[in-house]
């Protein structure tokens, strides 16, 4: 929430979805807010070297980022193409029921440290993914407990993971540190968020742990929300499932009933933004938070079908999209997308029911791509970019293939 930067000071909220996550996917399949991040790696042995794309070439970057303007020829009407009838026939049915914002992506440096971190906030690894060619691995974490949302899922047919890259050799160089989009002037992601049952008692395990805050519960204004920082400063928003009060003297925690609830990013034009998360990858906003006396605002969304009438803070892999108000009018603004020079979080993900016919749904919208599926050695993943430059992983939700993407 960007509302924190105004009560505690210098910076703003870092994330996924990731996700980002942050990870959306397309319309009926699901955000798999999957946040990818990377922890300690090595600018020079990106977690993407294997699709053959010089994705650390700044200049390259750069200029994608100038020219990226989201979809060019999207229909101007909101709709949801989760409710789309099940047809093979049409490319509106590759979103039928297969959309999940799956995760988003972080580069982390000691591994250790940040595995053990997130698996402290009750998260279990999901899966690990090693290019040793490559040199890099991926750790794949969500909540997996009883009472978690998509337990037993495979990976990619889950909402709500943060999705690791660890390049080797980073966690050595005493010199290397990532960014975690807060900071200017390399400003962008914003924070990966977590619903907890009570607040104040998951806020105090935390802290008695020995992990640090960006903002805790007491700090500025807004006594409902918290920041803590991952071994990487990455920003962990801490949100409560119910009223403050109803919370305050309440002791236990229970980390089993925990939610990845949200990938922030900060977007420069909302209107564009909402057209492209909205028509081109089917999510719906949710919800709204206005506030112009701080000159901002906050857009939730995420897949509704089957979760309608769900709270937001009950919700996983959800997107929040941070708008500051004037920065469309301004012609040389733009926001950092993670993955041009200083980096940190990679990308959003979401995932769908067929692969091939969404990413030609995607081209025939004119959509722009930092990675089609022929590119590369890798054909099983595509990347779209979207009106800032931020990186939008597409991939096959498992549940419709009945086998697993690796």
């Amino acid at each position: 929430m960007e509302a924190a930067t105004f009560n505690i000071g210098e910076g703003a909220p870092a994330c996924l979805l990731a996700g980002g996550v942050a990870h959306c996917t397309c319309p009926a399949a699901g955000l798999n807010c999957l946040t990818s991040i990377d922890i300690m790696s090595s600018a020079a042995s990106s977690s993407f070297g294997v699709f053959d794309i010089s994705f650390h070439t700044s200049s390259s970057l750069s200029d994608v980022h100038k020219s990226s303007q989201g979809c060019s020829n999207i229909a101007q009407r909101r709709r949801s193409i989760i409710n789309i009838a099940e047809s093979t026939n049409t490319p509106e049915s590759t979103y039928d029921n297969g959309n999940h914002n799956r995760h988003q992506e972080l580069q982390v440096q000691p591994l250790d440290d940040s595995v053990k971190f997130y698996e402290f906030l009750g998260m279990k690894l999901i899966k690990k993914l090693s290019f040793e060619e490559a040199k890099f691995d991926l750790y794949f974490l969500g909540y997996d407990g009883p009472k978690a949302l998509s337990v037993g899922n495979t990976t990619f047919d889950r909402e709500g993971l943060i999705e690791l890259t660890h390049n080797y050799g980073t966690e050595n160089d005493p010199e290397y540190k990532v960014n975690n989009g807060n900071k200017e002037p390399d400003r962008g992601f914003g924070h990966t968020c977590i619903s907890v049952d009570n607040i104040q008692a998951a806020c105090k395990r935390i802290e008695d742990a020995g992990y640090s805050f960006r903002k805790k519960l007491t700090d500025g204004l807004m006594k409902h929300i918290a920041f803590a920082l991952d071994p990487d400063g990455y920003w962990v928003e801490v949100i409560g499932q119910k009223p403050v009060e109803e919370t305050e003297y309440v002791t236990e925690t229970n980390v089993e009933t925990y939610r990845m609830n949200h990938t922030m990013i900060r977007v420069k034009d909302i209107e564009k933004s909402l057209k492209f998360y909205q028509d081109v990858l089917g999510m719906e906003l949710i919800d709204t938070r206005e506030s112009p006396n701080a000159g901002y605002n906050l857009y939730f969304l995420g897949y509704t079908k089957g979760k309608e009438g769900m709270a937001r803070a009950d919700r996983e892999g959800l997107l929040e999209l941070t708008y500051n108000y004037g920065t469309e009018k301004d012609p040389n603004f733009k926001y950092h997308d993670g993955n041009s020079g200083f980096q940190g979080f990679g990308h959003i993900c979401v995932s769908v029911d067929q692969l091939e016919p969404a990413c030609q749904r995607f081209e025939e919208n004119g959509c722009n791509w930092k990675k089609r599926l022929t590119d590369g050695r890798m054909k099983n993943v595509a990347f779209l970019l979207d009106p800032d430059g931020y990186w939008v992983e597409v991939v096959q939700n498992e549940s419709f293939t009945g086998k697993a993407n690796f």
